[in-house]
């Protein structure tokens, strides 16, 4: 029988799911505070996921080691679902694991520019207005200065199963999505899936890849699965429900999104005009911004021009300060 997420508190820290599986959650789940994962079988472990920075991730590997002292005396692998430096950052403290991700995502992660690229963003923030206040506000309490991501050393595509102890981790490739590489680790015998940010449970996905198909499509797997408890990549646990409402988000969002292209409106107004009043309880709202500029560039089959990043960001300020007026 495998474990279930009914009952569990959302609250920071190390949660037992049961048989050897672990959940690592950091609320609230909003920019940045993301989750990861434990495996462990027959004394070997299998790690989903580092967090956003160096002190997070030793947090969270000293409370693993407290729990499961002989699987994790050293990490013999680590998967990493995507290439967000929130789920990443903090691979160079499990030396010498098995790095495993996608082909794509592993690609994704060396073109990145990775967390010199989000430090050189926070301490320029000053120059860049709207949204470098935005960006400094939402990513103060991380630090991305001296980080130097370890990169995957070995990649699939499609799906890899891979051996934990007596047990097998199913690592499933189901992006480009939220990026160009998402990962799903389905354990079978125990009924838990991780996600990555393929769900945010509680809090608006934010698209930075697509296409939303395929984002659907991974929801429409998960609700195949033989699942009972999920880890989504942000927010508590949750169960095939906290599936079904995010693949219904995603597919509001595309239709309306689509109406609104069509009718030429631009995506700053777009944004603002999708009635969001069904997830009213979900937090980071102004990601609609880049849910629809990515929606668009899907929709013109790429000849929309795409806000840059900068300009994304300022367009998320102004609709988050709007709405908390």
């Amino acid at each position: 029988m495998g474990a279930t997420a009914s009952g569990r508190t959302y609250t920071k820290g190390l949660h037992d799911l049961g048989n050897g599986c672990y959940a690592y959650l950091q609320p609230d789940g909003s920019w940045g505070w993301s989750n990861a994962g434990l495996v462990v079988d027959g004394g070997q472990s299998l790690l989903v996921d580092t967090l956003f920075d160096l002190p997070l991730t030793r947090m969270m590997l000293d409370a693993m080691r407290r729990a499961e002292p002989q699987a994790t005396a050293r990490i013999g692998t680590l998967v990493n679902t995507h290439s967000n430096g929130d789920h990443c950052f903090g691979n160079e403290l499990v030396a010498g694991a098995e790095i495993v991700t996608s082909a794509a995502c592993a690609e994704e992660m060396r073109l990145d520019g990775g967390s010199k690229r989000l430090a050189d963003f926070k301490n320029n923030a000053a120059q860049m207005g709207e949204a470098g206040r935005f960006f400094a506000e939402i990513f103060a309490p991380f630090d991305f200065d001296g980080i130097n991501v370890a990169m995957p050393t070995r990649t699939f595509t499609g799906t890899l199963d891979y051996p934990v102890g007596g047990k097998t981790v199913r690592l499933i490739e189901v992006g480009p999505a939220h990026t160009r590489g998402d990962v799903l680790a389905y354990v079978p015998a125990d009924r838990v899936v991780y996600t990555g940010d393929i769900l945010f449970i509680n809090g608006h996905p934010i698209i930075w890849a697509g296409p939303i198909g395929n984002w659907i499509k991974a929801c429409q797997l998960m609700l195949d699965l033989d699942v009972d408890t999920v880890v989504p990549g942000h927010g508590p646990l949750t169960d095939k429900k906290g599936v079904a409402a995010v693949k219904g988000y995603l597919e509001y969002i595309a239709r309306e999104a689509r109406r609104r292209y069509d009718a030429g409106m631009p995506v700053f107004e777009a944004a603002q005009d999708i009635a969001l009043t069904d997830y009213a309880s979900w937090g980071d709202a102004e990601r609609i911004v880049v849910n629809v500029a990515t929606l668009y560039g899907e929709f013109s089959g790429g000849a929309a021009a795409t806000p840059g990043i900068v300009e994304l960001f300022a367009m998320m300020a102004k609709i988050r300060a709007a709405r908390r007026h």
